[in-house]
């Protein structure tokens, strides 16, 4: 979800392309796309626009105001326009891993300190950048990105806009992401992609959950909850595998494990995961009396997934849910008060990187298993 911020627009300090070139992409890029949003009342007075994209822009509207009487997330410009992009992604993310690790390789730029991912508006810029980094020998995976945050810098130019990479997702999908960006502009962590991220999607989770059983129909939560539960079963599958990695990963450099060793348990490990991920996908196209039927078009975003999986893909999902239990535990913990937990997160911010990781991680409740 979110992805290109405000730092990245404003150039970086770590080149592989030079700094220059990257800066420029980035700046022509975002000033394209703010170009091409007009404010959604003037598409609303169109009368060429599609009825499908007329009700999206509506239901837009209403997730954007529950957004602020609901969840408290900020009432300013952002989403309030919309653009059409012609494109299947709003930015491109470039992330890296080593071999042998599954930590993500880092950019630092200005505002936003340093980060695991590196943004593009151009495929192509994407995937040189990712052939640089593995011909350094670290894994790599391009993937689009639909949205990204400036994290409400460029609210006085209009906002961050709706785009028309994610108008036409399903309902729950849709408000989830909308959650999720507007959170970037509550609380911003510097250089610490793990926590924003992490936030980003506790507050998608809850605020999504808490929309469904309000402003939903019954057709659109019980849709929601057969792609949660997908969700949810590959979420378990790849936490398993990075434990897994991970182990095997903490062996390295010991005199019981050559690096041969290391790589054929690190393929065993990844053909497991594959093969378990084989029997899940079977199982999700299997008919269900009284459900509608799962399709392939509905999961080929996972498939595309588990084709490429490397530990640079892992190492970027991990900064997306390894913190969330602990930030919902917060959420509970304060009340269920959206502005006193807004507050206790902040305050979080304040304590160095590792005691903020560490005290998230004590608030998460313990799992049931341990490898998952």
């Amino acid at each position: 979800m979110g992805a290109l911020l405000l730092g990245n627009l404003l150039g970086g300090c770590a080149a592989s392309h030079s700094t220059l070139g990257y800066y420029w992409q980035s700046v022509h890029g975002h000033l394209q796309l703010m170009g091409a949003a007009q404010p959604v009342d003037e598409w609303m007075a169109r009368s060429d626009i599609s009825a499908p994209l007329r009700q999206r822009l509506e239901l837009a509207q209403r997730a954007r105001q529950f957004a602020i009487t609901e969840l408290h997330l900020p009432d300013n410009a952002s989403y309030r326009r919309y653009a059409d992009l012609k494109r299947p992604a709003a930015v491109w993310n470039v992330v890296a891993a080593p071999p042998d690790a599954l930590k993500l390789h880092t950019w630092c730029f200005p505002f936003t300190g340093c980060i695991g991912y590196r943004g593009y508006f151009d495929e192509r810029d994407a995937q040189a950048e990712a052939q640089l980094l593995a011909r350094q020998g670290l894994e790599v995976d391009v993937y689009g990105v639909p949205a990204y945050s400036t994290l409400g810098y460029m609210n006085w130019a209009g906002g961050d806009p709706l785009l028309s990479t994610f108008i036409a997702w399903p309902e729950g999908e849709f408000v989830r992401l909308l959650f999720h960006e507007l959170a970037h502009q509550v609380v911003y962590a510097k250089g610490d992609t793990l926590f924003n991220e992490s936030f980003a999607t506790a507050v998608e989770r809850l605020g999504s959950a808490r929309w469904l059983a309000t402003h939903s129909t019954p057709e659109v939560r019980a849709a929601f909850a057969a792609s949660e539960v997908r969700r949810s079963a590959f979420r378990t599958l790849t936490r398993a595998t990075r434990a897994r990695l991970a182990a095997i990963y903490e062996q390295k450099g010991t005199a019981a494990l050559t690096d041969q060793a290391l790589v054929a348990m690190k393929n065993e490990a990844m053909q497991a995961f594959r093969a378990e991920y084989a029997s899940l996908r079977a199982q999700w196209l299997q008919p269900v009396e009284g459900a509608p039927a799962v399709t392939p078009a509905q999961i080929a975003g996972y498939d595309r997934w588990v084709t490429k999986a490397n530990n640079a893909s892992f190492a970027a999902q991990a900064a997306y849910d390894e913190l969330v239990p602990g930030f919902e535990a917060l959420f509970e913990r304060e009340g269920r008060d959206w502005p006193r937990f807004y507050d206790a997160v902040q305050q979080l911010t304040q304590q160095p990187l590792p005691q903020r990781h560490d005290a998230l991680r004590a608030l998460a409740p313990p799992k049931e298993n341990p490898g998952a």
